[in-house]
């Protein structure tokens, strides 16, 4: 075990840093906290306290100490989260200086993405049509796709220049995809407009937020998950509006927001689909390749277990809850077989692949044509949600045990985190923290 930082401030930075992290990719506030704690016992600080919220973490020593708070500057790559996780791990391994780490962390935003040229378009091209594939298997939606996929790129683009952008981007990619999609199935050449427009604008649809916030609440964080909740809540109903702007604009029969489902291909395509999503969200989120086999692995699990809970059952809601326990032990069996994989890293997109945003924009924009029909979609929708809350509760509780049992067991493990311990920063990433 490295010797405790001797400067208490220091020490504080460097959990707080560690925390701001973790909160940055998206982790509910209770892992997180859980997470910290186990940092500062190895650092020698027993009475840490520590809590933590989805803006920003307070840390203190020991009860009516100092405390140091950290806000969370916006989020991570996966990439970035996948640094914070091996800081993590080395430190409560004891192999880590906390000196180190603490460079490492204050470097982590300066890391610049793997793919900087093509990440963004080709990969949100790669999404929206395995999204396509997944949910609306027919060659003119799939093809609608990749073609607004770029409209939706170029937005998210513009989203970090410009204030205009930003706080609209849900409202404006909703609104460009459904004016697309509703002008072609006016002209016969699309298919179920309503499934057609959401591939492309699925990585914008705040289903994971939703749960995120659903899954806090179960675990007693009532303040994160009432933020989070709330604000997903919003993106979503910015999402809407933009469907119904476009049906104002367009003057669109109601008839045409049905909530009908184009199947034209057979039960290949969702195969290919969760191949080709790994690798969009690997370009998008600056995943090496060597990872990508692993992401794949927990996405496959996860799909097979929604597949079969799907056929056992007319209620999706089971198929929904086995895919999200099985998210969540498999990407646990991924972290022990390829400890350069977290857990955290390889469960996020089999969480994305659970889509209840789609659904949930889908359910909402009912609403607008058959009140009835769209009310209980989204009571269908909600159930849904709850359902993928209540698998990730499950499916973390019975990884917890395996994950003890195998940390103290695993010399590849114990191996790779000596290996972190011994990684250098680069030359590049030098420099002082940035704001």
């Amino acid at each position: 075990m490295p010797p405790p930082v001797t400067d208490p401030q220091q020490t504080r930075r460097l959990l707080a840093w560690l925390g701001s992290g973790l909160l940055a990719g998206g982790m509910p506030v209770h892992e997180v906290e859980e997470d910290v704690r186990e940092a500062a016992i190895a650092l020698g600080h027993e009475g840490i306290e520590v809590a933590a919220s989805p803006t920003g973490l307070w840390v203190t020593l020991a009860s009516g100490e100092a405390t140091t708070f950290e806000a969370v500057d916006g989020g991570v790559r996966l990439d970035q989260l996948a640094e914070v996780t091996a800081v993590h791990a080395a430190l409560t391994a004891g192999t880590l200086p906390a000196a180190e780490a603490l460079q490492r962390l204050s470097v982590l935003r300066q890391r610049p993405h793997r793919y900087p040229a093509y990440g963004l378009p080709v990969g949100t091209f790669l999404v929206a049509i395995g999204i396509a594939l997944v949910l609306a298997p027919a060659w003119p939606s799939i093809l609608f796709a990749a073609v607004i996929s770029q409209v939706v790129a170029g937005l998210m683009a513009l989203s970090g220049r410009t204030l205009l952008v930003g706080p609209l981007l849900p409202f404006l990619a909703a609104f460009a995809s459904s004016v697309a999609a509703f002008g072609l199935a006016e002209r016969g050449l699309v298919d179920a407009p309503l499934w057609t427009l959401v591939p492309p604008i699925a990585v914008l649809l705040p289903g994971s937020l939703i749960v995120t916030g659903l899954t806090e609440l179960s675990a007693g964080a009532m303040m994160a998950g009432t933020g989070r909740l709330a604000y997903g809540g919003t993106q979503m109903l910015l999402a809407t509006l933009g469907v119904g702007a476009a049906v104002a604009v367009l003057g669109l029969p109601l008839s045409l927001i049905d909530g009908q489902r184009p199947e034209a291909l057979g039960w290949w395509a969702p195969l290919i689909g969760l191949l080709v999503i790994a690798v969009g969200i690997s370009l998008l989120e600056s995943v090496p390749p060597s990872l990508v086999p692993a992401l794949l692995v927990t996405v496959l699990a996860t799909f097979a277990a929604q597949s079969l809970g799907n056929a056992a059952s007319e209620g999706p809601w089971v198929g929904a809850f086995l895919g999200a326990c099985a998210a969540s032990l498999t990407a646990t069996l991924v972290e022990f077989v390829r400890p350069q994989v977290p857990r955290v890293v390889a469960f996020l997109p089999s969480f994305w692949l659970l889509v209840p945003g789609s659904l949930g924009l889908v359910s909402v924009a009912q609403l607008e044509s058959s009140p009835t029909a769209g009310v209980l979609a989204a009571v269908e929708v909600l159930v849904i949600v709850a359902s993928i809350a209540l698998g990730v509760l499950v499916g973390a509780g019975l990884a917890h045990p395996l994950r003890s049992v195998v940390t103290r067991l695993s010399p590849t493990r114990r191996a790779f985190v000596r290996q972190l311990a011994r990684r250098p920063v680069r030359r590049s990433e030098r420099g002082p923290r940035p704001d």
